[in-house]
């Protein structure tokens, strides 16, 4: 009750500043301050002050803010502990081998050289490549 007559006074304050700024010929401005005075006296009508009055005086109700407070918090430091990973799963074995995106999908390839020949040096393995460099005239 006590709150319904506070939002009734409010709204009654604030269209009287708005005449007071229409007199004044500031139209603009009385419409907006109109337009704010009315906000309560609706909430009023609407029933929205009853149910934030019996909201902000129960022990459930803010027991359930807590507990949609830890679940944000909850969803937000997972998120920052994924972002610090870059989206690799913390694996059992403690190797860094980035997971799948689709569980369906193959592990990334991996670039495999080739071994060198018996009789070939290691650092043989580029010739095919000097080949082409030089019929290129590189």
């Amino acid at each position: 009750m006590l709150a319904e007559t506070i939002c009734s006074a409010v709204s009654a304050a604030g269209l009287g500043i708005a005449a007071v700024a229409a007199y004044r010929k500031r139209f603009l401005s009385a419409a907006r301050i109109a337009a704010y005075a009315l906000v309560p006296l609706g909430l009023v009508m609407t029933g929205a002050v009853d149910w934030i009055a019996d909201t902000a005086f129960s022990p459930v109700a803010w027991a359930g803010f807590g507990v949609l407070g830890v679940a944000w918090l909850l969803f937000l430091s997972t998120r920052a502990v994924e972002r610090r990973r870059g989206g690799r799963a913390e694996s059992a074995g403690g190797d860094d081998v980035p997971r799948a995106v689709a569980p369906g999908a193959s592990a990334p390839s991996r670039a495999v050289t080739a071994k060198p020949k018996a009789g070939q040096a290691a650092g043989d393995d580029f010739s095919d490549i000097e080949a082409i460099l030089k019929k290129h005239g590189i």
